[in-house]
């Protein structure tokens, strides 16, 4: 059988060949995370549908590098002066590449409606200093994954929505009963097994739900007595709580949950498939607990940026609309399990549409439940100080202390960076 034009043009696009007119075409360069390997295979398929499409006008040319040293990289050839013209970039990590002057605003590129049309959270995340810097394909989400059997059999209500969901007392409660019932008395998975960015990612919400956080609002310009105060203090400390009582299951393993050791686990979306197969109907989502302020949630994945070198940036925003169609957003969300990105492909999806499994996730971003984590160039830094101080929290150091050397450890940044403030005629505005 012989080849069509067409045919031929689009197999030398997913391949990566080259064809007569290309000195016509507008090569752009895209940084995209090597993460899943369903997320890299539709990756290339949305590039190669998107080349053959746009044959003799525009060609994206992708480059996929490792996710665990994606940051590290991309912030070597920042540095270098040889960024891509497309970056996919971890959502937090934004505003360091806005304040070192990297990335365009998008807003003359993309159309009012489509931006309308981003998950709030998105929006959210990828709005700095007055302008958008970042729009995302997807979103993330944590739950209160739970083994509904095991609930009812203590006798406790199952909240559903953020609204009524536990107190902290009453999740000390249904600790302490669960606990009664189980052989080694540990009920509760938090993934002391995950790394990195898992610990502020995750008990972000602990501190926003206590009425605290880990810089002062507005401005994040200071962590001491936020990070380190009262309300911040007392969160972490009903966590050190549930560590000492024995409540919660090391899970060296990473099985805790899934293999039936413990009935809770505190987790995000991506567990979910896992533990579907696992638990089955007996599987329960429910929303994280209030500590005082009402139950919050985490938000912010991978996005996609436009940076400075970018010569043809109404070029690279045609992709980027590309990627934000509904039955683009719907592949790579099926992909990766993440909440799709936009209201249209939100509302056609399975998982997290109406009447989904996990439509909380979706109410709870679209409701004002997700927080960012702080929008500065200092997030690097306060990430990894509040992991070590997590690290050692959880191994028995006093809350108060560690948050007080942790609150210190991160004013001592922000003054070294001069309060990472913007040079003339660099981002504007004020968030």
């Amino acid at each position: 059988m012989g080849w069509t034009v067409p045919a031929l043009a689009a197999l030398l696009a997913a391949c990566g060949g080259g064809a007569p007119g290309d000195g016509d075409t507008a090569r752009l360069e895209a940084w995209f995370h090597a993460g899943r390997q369903a997320e890299r295979r539709v990756m290339r398929q949305q590039v190669a549908r998107f080349n053959a499409a746009h044959r003799g006008q525009i060609r994206i040319d992708l480059t996929l590098i490792p996710e665990g040293s994606y940051n590290a990289q991309v912030q070597a050839a920042a540095l270098a002066g040889e960024l891509p013209d497309l970056l996919e970039l971890d959502g937090p990590y934004l505003y360091r590449y806005v304040w070192q002057g990297r990335l365009r605003p998008l807003e003359p590129f993309l159309p009012d409606g489509l931006v309308a049309d981003l998950l709030p959270s998105i929006r959210a995340q990828g709005r700095y200093r007055g302008h958008l810097y970042s729009v995302g394909v997807f979103d993330s989400g944590l739950a209160l994954y739970a083994r509904r059997s095991r609930l009812e059999a203590v006798g406790v209500r199952i909240p559903r929505h953020p609204e009524g969901a536990w107190s902290w007392r009453e999740l000390d409660r249904v600790l302490r009963l669960l606990a009664r019932r189980d052989p080694d008395g540990a009920v509760l998975d938090l993934h002391l097994d995950y790394r990195g960015e898992w610990f502020p990612y995750a008990f972000g919400p602990v501190l926003w739900s206590a009425g605290a956080g880990f810089l002062e609002r507005p401005g994040y310009g200071r962590a001491a007595g936020t990070l380190d105060g009262p309300r911040a203090v007392f969160a972490m400390r009903r966590i050190q709580r549930w560590l000492e009582r024995g409540y919660v299951d090391p899970n060296l393993d990473d099985a805790a949950f899934p293999a039936g050791r413990v009935a809770l686990s505190w987790g995000g979306h991506w567990s979910y498939p896992r533990y579907r197969e696992a638990v089955g109907d007996d599987l329960a989502v429910l929303p994280l607990p209030d500590f005082g302020e009402g139950s919050r949630t985490a938000q912010g994945s991978w996005a996609w940026a436009l940076t400075r070198r970018c010569r043809e940036p109404q070029a690279a925003a045609r992709f980027l609309r590309f990627l934000l169609r509904p039955p683009e957003v719907l592949r790579m969300a099926r992909a990766n399990g993440a909440v799709p990105g936009t209201l249209p492909a939100l509302r056609r999806s399975e998982l997290y549409g109406p009447g989904g499994p996990l439509r909380l996730l979706a109410e709870q971003l679209r409701g004002g439940r997700a927080v960012p984590r702080p929008k500065t160039p200092a997030y690097p830094v306060v990430s990894t100080v509040f992991r070590d101080a997590f690290a050692d929290i959880r191994h028995g150091v006093d809350a108060a202390r560690a948050l007080h050397h942790a609150a210190r450890e991160i004013d001592a940044d922000i003054r070294a960076n001069e309060g990472y403030r913007f040079a003339e005629g660099g981002a504007s505005g004020a968030e």
